[in-house]
């Protein structure tokens, strides 16, 4: 009796350690086998069949939408020696011809017939701009128009089914909202970072001459320039432009173009071939209690004019200097960089009221803007 519960539970053993080893290399024999016997409980269950689901607080599907519309743009530009004309030089060391200086910057997408937002210091003077899509092809862009004001270009490739990105809504942004970076950093190759809104609004950074910047600390790099910051749904949001940095890469603070800035420039270049912008001649300055003693003002918010261009609409219009401007259009502007950009959305010609306090008068004085001068792009 003895023995034969040895051999019993040797066999048992046995069979134990063979349903393991085959559970472990081949699970899918017991799921046959199972069906085949109509078993009604599978201890390993097959694999689901279809397409992987995203983890839950996934962004892919973000990313997926918006990342075939993002393009890496790169440039060369010829570059001479400052003194290559110069004969003692040419004699000294001999005719250094011209030096291909290359660039890197990002791009993206927003129309069928090929038109691409990027920045306006990604194809600054360059010479050839060659467009990389997501999906490997690549192309000869040329330059449509572009913006230094804003620090926006317009560029173009002839291509057919090209993806296009969904310009969404950056007036609904909020501190806190998740947003991705897509571009191509260092020129590694397509990345996507991400992050939160950290700030709106932004301005006084001395970029570009009209700044609402999108701040967020989603890693934004050098070659990040021109590329696209999205919302969760894949929408875009922003041009990325800038960087705070003190070592050259990302220590989380980036910035972004609205894309509601975005809109009016790539209007403005596809319609008309420029951007026209109000303009009224005018050096404001925001009013402080040093500037409101020296012109004798007693308020204490608004935009004070320092100085009025002769002969210019403000003063065709009757404003002077130690006014304060409160509204433009009805819209409230109590910095000065709120007055520059509410201006610059006048049409030029077409009467607007200005409200200004004079002294302890409140008045509503009518200005006709004219057309902005064009920036000096050599500022940047």
């Amino acid at each position: 009796m003895k023995r034969f519960w040895l051999l019993f539970s040797q066999a048992v053993t046995v069979l134990v350690a063979a349903y393991f080893v085959v559970a472990t290399l081949k699970p899918e024999w017991l799921n046959r086998s199972s069906l085949r016997t109509g078993g009604a409980v599978a201890l390993f269950e097959a694999p689901a069949s279809g397409p992987p689901q995203p983890a839950p607080g996934s962004l892919s599907a973000a990313a997926k939408k918006a990342s075939p519309a993002v393009v890496s743009i790169n440039t060369s530009k010829a570059v001479r020696h400052p003194r290559s004309d110069d004969p003692w030089f040419r004699f000294f060391f001999g005719d250094q011809g011209s030096q291909f200086q290359t660039g890197l910057g990002s791009g993206v997408i927003v129309s069928p017939s090929g038109y691409i937002l990027t920045n306006n210091h990604v194809v600054e003077g360059a010479d050839e701009i060659e467009v990389a899509l997501n999906d490997g092809r690549h192309a000869s862009a040329k330059v449509i128009g572009t913006d230094p004001d804003t620090d926006l270009a317009i560029v173009k490739i002839a291509l057919d089914r090209l993806p296009v990105i969904v310009l969404g809504d950056s007036d609904a942004l909020q501190v806190g909202d998740q947003v991705l970076a897509i571009g191509n950093p260092f020129g590694v190759g397509q990345t996507v970072t991400s992050g939160i809104v950290s700030a709106l609004g932004r301005n006084q950074l001395g970029i570009n001459t009209f700044e609402n910047f999108i701040q967020t600390d989603a890693a934004i790099n050098p070659g990040n320039s021109g590329g696209a910051l999205v919302d969760v749904n894949g929408n875009l949001l922003g041009i990325n432009t800038a960087i705070y940095s003190r070592s050259g890469g990302s220590m989380g603070i980036g910035f972004a173009i609205p894309v509601s800035t975005a809109r009016q420039v790539l209007e403005g270049i596809v319609q008309d071939g420029q951007v026209t912008r109000g303009w009224i001649g005018v050096e404001p300055n925001d009013l402080s209690p040093e500037l409101a003693e020296t012109f004798g003002v007693d308020a204490t918010e608004g935009v004070i004019i320092t100085g009025v261009l002769q002969n210019g609409p403000a003063a065709q219009a009757g404003i002077r200097p130690g006014d304060v401007i409160v509204q433009v259009a009805g819209r409230t502007v109590g910095k000065t960089a709120e007055l520059l950009t509410a201006v610059a959305a006048l049409k030029p010609g077409v009467p607007a009221p200005f409200g200004v306090l004079r002294h302890n008068d409140k008045l509503s004085i009518d200005v006709t803007p004219g057309t902005r001068p064009k920036a000096d792009v050599s500022r940047r």
